[in-house]
């Protein structure tokens, strides 16, 4: 929206007109740097824990796996 409004780039001091969008900006880029930050925190966690799988990712009990392979023919 700055840009399409008419905000110049990489000035240090903006016009006062440009305020508002300038804050709500600054604040979604925090959300931004708050999930990144979360995200290597969850990551982190989860290395340094070694917990026990619970579900394995070689859990072949769900439907597609009653399925014959290969398929039958014009099915």
């Amino acid at each position: 929206f700055l840009g399409l409004a008419g905000m110049p780039r990489r000035y240090s001091d903006y016009p006062d007109a440009y305020t508002t969008w300038n804050v709500i900006s600054t604040i979604g880029s925090s959300i931004s740097l708050l999930g990144i930050l979360f995200f290597f925190y969850i990551i982190w966690e989860s290395l340094v824990s070694q917990r026990q799988v619970i579900y394995p990712i070689q859990l072949n009990s769900s439907i597609e796996w009653y399925q014959n392979t290969p398929p039958a023919e014009h099915s």
